[in-house]
Formats: C-alpha cells, sequence, structure tokens
C-alpha cells in the first residue's frame, strides 16, 4: 500500500556519463546484455474490455536491471567501497560476498573497501576500512550479522561526500533501508552539484519489508521461517498447560508484513495485531473477549503482534539516530493488561510470552535469501559499472529494476488492509475483521 495523494515519481534513471569502455563480460562467457530501453509497467494490469488489444499507452516504466554492453568505468582502475546501515538483518554477509566476487572476477575490480559501522566508517573519526577480496569473504554468506559492522545516522553529507573524493572511490554500494537510502539520496544529490565521477548504488535491506516500489527485501523469507518457529513454539507452550495463552512479539514498527505472514504460514496463531489494524483490548468486540471466548471453547490460545501495533495503548519517547520513533513496549503491555483482566475475574490464565527479534534479526540467511543476495548484487554492480547512481535495486511483479532513491521520498509500503494477505489472515486465525 503506497501513500495516497502523492504523484507517481519519475522513474528515470540519472547517469554519470556517456559509456564509453566495452563491457569485460563478453571475455568470459555469451552474455544477454540489456538496453535501457528495455523497460517494466509500473502497473502492468489493464481492463481488457475498455483496451481490448494493446496496453494503455501512456503508462510509467521501470528500468530493467542487468549488464550493459558499454561500461562507464575503466574496469581495472575501479575503486569500489561497501557500506552496511542499520539494524541487523540475515543475507547481509551474503550481499557483501556477492557484491566482492562480481566485481573482482567479472569487472576486473581489485580495490573493494568494506566500510566500518555504517555511513559512520566514511566520516572524519571512523575506524579504517577493510579491503575485501574473494579469499575474506568466500564462506560469509551463510553467516548472520555482518563483518563490516553497522550503525545508524550519519555525519554531515559534505564531510562524507569529501571523504569519498579524498580515498579516490568510485562507486559506493549503500546496503541499508529507507533511512539509508535518505543519506544515500544526499550524498548522490552532492556528488552531482560538485559534478563528481562517482556512483551511489543502493540494496534495499530492511526486515520489515516495508520499502516502497520494492516487492521483496532480502533476509525477508528468513525473518518469515524464523518468526514461525517462534509462533509454533508459543503454540505447543499454551497447548501444554491449562488455559495457557502464548504470546509473541515480532518486527514491523509501521508494517505488519512479518507478523501477518508467519501467521498465515504458521496456521497457529488465534489473533495476528499489526500497526496497520487498529484493536481495542476492552469491549464485546475487543482482545480481551475473543480470549475469554478462545479459552473457554479450546483451552489455549496465541496472539502475535507486531511492534508498532496498538501504540496507543503505550508511551514511546524522542527518536533514534536514523530518526525513527521510540515505540513504546506493547509486548510488555499486553502480557500484563491480558493477565490482570483474567485474575480480576477469577479466570484462568498461565501466559508465555516469546519474543525472538534478535534471534531473527542476527540468523543465518536460509538458501532462498543468500541465492536472492546474490542476484541483488550483481544487479547492483552492473548498475554502477555502467556509471547510473542516486538508484537502488528493486525487485518489483517479479524482476529486478533500478528505482531511483528519490522515489521513496514520502512513501512508505503497509500491509492493505482490504487485501489478499489479511484476508488470509483473517482466514487463519478466526479473528474478527476489526478487534474493536
Amino acid at each position: 500500500m503506497e501513500a495516497e495523494g502523492l504523484p507517481e515519481p519519475d522513474f528515470s534513471i540519472e547517469q554519470l556519463g556517456e559509456r564509453r569502455f566495452p563491457s569485460p563480460l563478453q571475455r568470459i562467457m555469451e552474455v544477454r546484455y540489456r538496453s535501457d530501453n528495455e523497460c517494466l509497467l509500473v502497473q502492468p494490469e489493464f481492463d481488457c474490455r475498455i483496451e481490448p488489444d494493446h496496453a494503455p499507452a501512456a503508462a510509467a516504466t521501470m528500468e530493467l536491471a542487468g549488464p550493459r554492453a558499454q561500461v562507464f568505468f575503466d574496469t581495472g582502475r575501479v575503486r569500489a567501497a561497501i557500506v552496511t546501515c542499520g539494524g541487523l538483518c540475515p543475507g547481509l554477509n551474503a550481499v557483501i560476498r556477492g557484491l566482492v566476487m562480481q566485481l573482482w572476477y567479472l569487472y576486473d575490480c581489485r580495490q573493494v573497501l568494506g566500510i566500518r559501522f555504517g555511513y559512520q566508517g566514511l566520516g572524519n573519526a571512523a575506524q579504517e576500512s577493510i579491503m575485501l577480496t574473494p579469499a575474506r569473504v568466500s564462506a560469509i554468506n551463510g553467516r548472520g550479522g555482518t563483518i563490516l559492522g553497522s550503525s545508524r545516522g550519519t555525519p554531515p553529507t559534505a564531510e562524507l561526500v569529501d571523504n569519498l573524493e579524498r580515498r579516490g572511490i568510485d562507486m559506493l554500494f549503500v546496503i541499508g533501508g529507507d533511512g539509508s537510502m535518505r543519506g544515500g539520496t544526499a550524498l548522490w544529490e552532492e556528488i552531482r552539484r560538485r559534478r563528481l565521477q562517482i556512483a551511489v548504488v543502493g540494496i534495499p535491506k530492511t526486515i520489515d519489508n516495508d520499502i516502497p516500489w520494492v516487492r521483496r527485501t532480502f533476509g525477508f523469507d528468513t525473518a518469515v521461517a524464523e518468526a514461525v518457529k517462534a509462533i509454533n513454539a508459543a503454540e505447543v507452550e499454551a497447548n501444554g498447560m491449562p488455559h495457557g495463552i502464548g504470546l509473541v512479539k515480532l518486527m514491523g514498527r509501521a508494517a505488519g508484513f512479518i507478523a501477518a505472514t508467519a501467521c498465515v504460514a504458521s496456521g497457529n496463531a488465534n489473533a495476528c495485531l499489526i500497526p496497520e489494524v487498529p484493536f481495542q483490548l476492552e469491549g464485546p468486540n475487543g482482545l480481551l473477549a475473543l480470549l475469554e471466548k478462545r479459552l473457554h471453547e479450546r483451552n489455549h490460545a496465541v496472539v502475535v503482534v507486531a511492534e508498532g501495533a496498538g501504540q496507543h495503548l503505550v508511551a514511546g519517547q524522542g527518536t533514534d539516530a536514523s530518526g525513527n520513533p521510540h515505540l513504546g513496549d506493547i509486548g510488555a503491555c499486553l502480557k500484563q493488561r491480558i493477565t490482570e483482566h483474567f485474575h480480576s475475574r477469577n479466570l484462568r490464565c498461565a501466559m508465555k510470552y516469546i519474543e525472538p527479534s534478535y534471534l531473527i534479526r542476527a540468523a543465518a540467511p536460509n538458501a532462498s535469501d543468500q541465492l536472492y543476495c546474490d542476484q541483488l548484487a550483481r544487479a547492483a554492480v552492473h548498475a554502477a559499472m555502467a556509471g547510473k547512481g542516486g538508484l537502488l535495486i528493486g525487485n518489483w511483479n517479479g524482476r529486478l529494476v533500478h528505482i531511483p532513491m528519490q522515489a521513496l521520498k514520502g512513501r512508505t509500503s503497509q500491509v492493505n488492509p482490504h487485501g489478499e494477505l489479511w484476508f488470509s489472515v483473517l482466514e487463519n486465525t478466526g479473528q474478527p475483521r476489526l478487534l474493536d
């Protein structure tokens, strides 16, 4: 669900200059090169009754990712840098490895710097960077976390660009979420203002899967699989005692994709609470009444809540270094309120509370995510070598495309309360359409 009332963004991709060098890929194998004119419709669906013979003539398109026959940089002389920003997510190391392997073996780039601890590593007080080689990254794709470290927040943009220029960096790969992409946008704008030849390409990372114009971010599949384990464990615990309630708090600050998808995949949740769908505790249609009914009928219940849900019940304060609001602890709140409610009514209740967030964030990526990380990394290197910048690699309708970072401004991606995913949640949990 995209932000309403905003005009459709310009999806055109900026270019550093003319591509004058033949791609070195042709020396290795026969490659199907992409043209900048090959695009994907932003909205591929249309009504055949209105347009019986062809798709609508005027339609927004996205540039398809992939190798170009001519590249902008003289490949053997390129100096690249990789930075990981924001919170941890399964697959960060797999993306790092994919970038290094592609740069080294296909584009003859022998200078790849690993920037330490996010954008802070490009500031004046930065720790020394790591020189990345295939030997250094050979076995990291199956490990959780990031060998480069990460952080939130950023030094002044001018300071970062000064250091990019001073260190002779030709291309910067930013692995991060929406805040990191805002930082990448600012870097790109300053680079263009100074007329420097530095490409900035983003690989979108958010465990919440909430970046607009990106259907799937890496690490999401792994996160859902790990979340399912937590829900299933809560069901086992709740079912193993009289009047047991299993409560699971999952990630999801502003979007409930993990909670909703994991509930459907598990099939063991009886209530799913996400930021996009308001709910109440009290009243005949509230969560407490639903739990009373469930315990009376089935003797146990499982509740899954996303961290950003029910913020009207708790008080958060301030923001973090990335500008995200500090959320109130809805998990602790529900644990207390549910327990107090049942005790006040002399009803039996045994609560088991599971919060697996950090276990999920630090998990090793599964095979599906490892493959996806490698695909994203290859597409990012192709884009940077072609001299493109100010973009991120997006997955739109099953294809990898170039998305201008600027297109994210003012938008977010959330679960559609009237869409198929939420309908599936209601069908699987049996909860009322609105718990209010």
